[in-house]
């Protein structure tokens, strides 16, 4: 092995690694939520756009079931701002991050990353059910609502970590 190169990728690390980590992180946050949510909302999409060449009035309804698993997409983008914004706050400039914060906030962003992504999938397959639901019987519609909400859960619980995580770094 060249030493050489290894001290110059350990120098590299030093110096730039705290930025990279940091925005490695939210990039994450910011697109796997965002992934996950847009596969969600198209497969409810899909479903729904059967339901509506035999019944166009149920569209509102059926907007309601697409809608929910676009959440997951605003939580990771939520948590991304929050890390970038004490970036700049705290620090002024993100080439001032170490690599140790870097990586600590780096961290902070993976319950949303990897749970959102996950749990938005989920919430659209439990949507696309709730669209059965309004086709079959209209009057049970909420509850198609609560089963696709009840992945929520974990959303929220992935964004809860995440910002207890990230705010409690010391910058």
């Amino acid at each position: 092995m060249n030493t050489a190169n290894y001290s110059t990728f350990i120098e590299f690390l030093k110096q730039y690694g705290g930025p990279i980590l940091t925005l490695l992180g939210a990039a994450l946050a910011a697109g796997m939520s965002g992934m996950g949510s847009a596969k969600g909302v198209g497969i409810v999409g899909e479903a729904a756009a059967g339901l509506m060449t035999e019944e166009p009035e149920k569209f509102g309804k059926s907007l309601i079931l697409q809608v929910v698993p676009g959440t997951q997409g605003f939580y990771g983008f939520i948590t991304a701002l929050i890390v970038l914004s004490r970036v700049n706050l705290l620090t002024g400039n993100i080439m001032d991050i170490p690599l140790q914060t870097g990586f600590q906030l780096f961290m902070g962003c993976l319950p949303v990353a990897l749970v959102e992504f996950y749990s938005a999938i989920a919430q659209g397959k439990a949507a696309a059910a709730g669209i059965q639901i309004l086709a079959k019987k209209p009057e049970k519609f909420f509850d198609g609502v609560i089963y696709a909400v009840m992945v929520e859960t974990y959303a929220v619980v992935a964004l809860i970590t995440s910002i207890l995580i990230i705010v409690n770094i010391k910058l």
